[in-house]
């Protein structure tokens, strides 16, 4: 793609006349990451967001959502430059190639894996020719908003400037073979890059109350993070078709599951919006309980057991006390405090206001969860994980809450800002609560009421049966009180509660294809409806589109399945990437990006498909 620095080339035609042009469009950028936080690199090579030292800390680079005027570090060509970018083989260690017309340049990006800090490092090799280069550096803290105090001082040993930049608690340290200039809290530089010649910067964040941390030995960090990312993917067990992008997208799960503390975070960003000039901007940087869960269910399908265990002990430590104050979410760290407040002083992506952190979603009620939860445990049980002491009480206790309460309506998988219903789906996921339960002590010897339990998921089943289904349409309704339909009770299948070949499962497709599917990619649901309570509308939901990918296989429809997983799978950007949600006619992602819902649902319908093929030739066998 050709660009010129800090622009923006192709259609950049914008949904609403509230809307502005972004800077950068959603899909021009990629993410390197540390699994304990994240940034994210444009094609032109400026970083644009990055929190420090959390995912869910406040930004210290925030043009993503603003301007340069907000904080960015910018490392690229200064004339027009075709670009190319690819991460060195299964890692997230990412190479752009600038070729300008007068040399080309290789520049790689990280953050490095198992250093015990939080560091970026940049390293920019010059391959052709010679290349002008022009370096920005615009420290921000608390999301664009404090501008620090930054000086040059020599490090301890002497032998290397440093620029180091200092507010409050925060101190960030830029090391280099050239360092920036410049002042009123901009530092600037142009430098040429011959053929053969080498730079390479390290920035660090520490506690500003800490002495500065030496140097990185940047070549073996290189080697070491790239060569830790391959062993962890070399242990995927997936055979099967779109292997490159079930990488991919593993890869990506991983990157967000924090590695220290157990939480696995929705997405890197805040307040991308669903509507481009609209309010529909939530921050994605905390632990959803079902996010995580199917998050979970896709690391397992592909053989990884080790996140099960690490993210069954957050959860263990995050939900302990009473089952009654369980949440949907939580902090990276587990805490339970995630007030909603808007960012004013940021114009926002494309002019999208307001600008969110926290999530007022926190305090909903959301009955689907614990079935997430009870799949993902069950389901790490039976390929082997081993029981720890708590566990088990714990999902007895909420499940004996859930027994209690059950009936009550909720604000639905989509945390619908609307009144409380009788969502469908929601209710589907209280009867696999209930179900792997059950199955928890029939298949696995642990003990619990199972006849209550079981008295429970019969008598579920048959409600879902009775009001969730609408025998005049031919198909399963969001809630009780409507004939619409909801992309979510694709999962019906999915999750058990019935055949894929069900007459009213097939019925429910057809629904949802005539009622939802938008330039061949589906809705979540018809916001016109009303049942969300928001104004504006949205975009083609990604990981809706995947649902119907694994149903159409439940169903063995998979010429179905594979011409509409090679569509999705078509739609990621350069380096395999995906947002929440697709615009199909200005071609554009749409959303927090990336998306773990977007992956995690892209690896499991993957594994639909092979498993309905697997199934489809042992059949074959069969009959010969």
């Amino acid at each position: 793609m050709r660009h010129t620095l800090g622009t923006v080339t192709g259609d950049d035609e914008v949904n609403s006349s509230q809307t502005t042009p972004p800077r950068v469009r959603i899909e021009d950028y990629a993410i390197i990451g540390d699994t304990e936080t994240a940034a994210l690199v444009s094609r032109d090579g400026s970083i644009d967001w990055l929190c420090l030292p959390r995912f869910d800390s406040a930004s210290c680079f925030t043009a993503l959502l603003g301007d340069p005027s907000h904080g960015r570090w910018l490392i690229g060509p200064v004339s027009e430059a075709d670009s190319h970018r690819r991460y060195i083989g299964r890692s997230s260690v990412l190479e752009t190639i600038h070729e300008t017309a007068t040399g080309i340049v290789k520049v790689t990006d990280l953050m490095p894996l198992g250093a015990g800090r939080a560091d970026i490092v940049r390293v920019i090799e010059g391959l052709d020719g010679e290349v002008e280069m022009a370096h920005d550096f615009v420290v921000r803290f608390d999301y664009g908003r404090i501008r620090p105090w930054v000086s040059h001082h020599d490090a301890d040993s002497g032998d290397q400037e440093i620029l180091v930049a200092i507010a409050g608690p925060d101190m960030l340290l830029l090391r280099g073979s050239r360092l920036p200039r410049g002042g009123d809290g901009r530092h600037h530089d142009r430098f040429t890059v011959h053929a053969g010649e080498r730079l390479q910067f390290d920035l660090s964040w520490v506690s500003s109350w800490k002495p500065i941390p030496a140097p990185l030995d940047i070549p073996a960090r290189i080697t070491r993070t790239i060569e830790t990312s391959q062993d962890w993917a070399a242990e995927c067990t997936y055979d099967g078709p779109y292997d490159d992008a079930v990488v991919r997208s593993l890869l990506l799960l991983r990157l967000l599951t924090d590695t220290r503390r157990g939480g696995i975070v929705a997405a890197p960003t805040t307040s991308l919006p669903e509507d481009l000039g609209g309010v529909r901007n939530w921050d994605y940087r905390f632990c959803w309980l079902r996010d995580a869960s199917l998050t979970l269910e896709a690391l397992l399908q592909a053989g990884f057991s080790e996140s099960t265990a690490l993210w069954r002990d957050w959860l263990v430590r995050a939900i302990a006390g009473d089952p009654q104050d369980m949440q949907i979410m939580y902090a990276v760290d587990g805490s339970r405090r995630l007030p909603e407040s808007t960012l004013d002083h940021l114009p926002g992506y494309a002019g999208s206001q307001p600008v969110r952190v926290g999530n007022g979603a926190v305090d909903q009620k959301q009955t689907d969860v614990l079935g997430e939860v009870m799949i993902a445990l069950h389901l790490a049980r039976d390929l082997g994980l081993e029981e720890s002491p708590h566990t088990w009480a714990v999902e007895r206790a909420l499940v004996e809450e859930l027994a209690d309460n059950w009936q009550d309506p909720d604000n639905g998988l989509w945390e619908i800002r609307g009144p409380l219903r009788h969502f469908t789906h929601s209710r589907v996921m209280v009867w696999a609560a209930f179900d792997r339960a059950v199955r928890a002590v029939d298949e696995h010897g642990l003990e619990g009421p199972v006849e209550r339990w079981r008295e429970l998921r019969d008598k579920v089943r048959e409600e879902v049966l009775t009001k969730g289904f609408n025998t005049e349409i031919n198909s399963f309704t969001q809630h009780y009180d409507t004939t619409e339909v909801d992309a979510s009770l694709l999962n019906i299948p999915l999750v058990g509660f019935l055949p894929g070949d069900d007459p009213r499962v097939l019925g429910t497709i057809d629904r949802i294809e005539h009622d939802l599917m938008h330039h061949g990619l589906l809705m979540r649901y018809r916001t016109e409806a009303g049942v969300d309570g928001l104004p504006g509308r949205e975009h083609p939901f990604l990981a809706c589109s995947f649902w119907l990918v694994s149903a159409y296989a439940k169903a063995g429809r998979l010429a179905e399945a594979h011409a509409l997983m090679g569509r999705l799978t078509g739609l990621s950007n350069d380096v395999g990437l995906l947002s929440e949600e697709y615009d199909p006619v200005g071609q554009r992602m749409i959303g927090n990006f990336p998306q773990a819902f977007s992956h995690l649902t892209l690896v499991q319908a993957a594994v639909a498909i092979a498993d309905a093929e697997k199934a489809l030739r042992q059949g074959d066998s069969d009959d010969v």
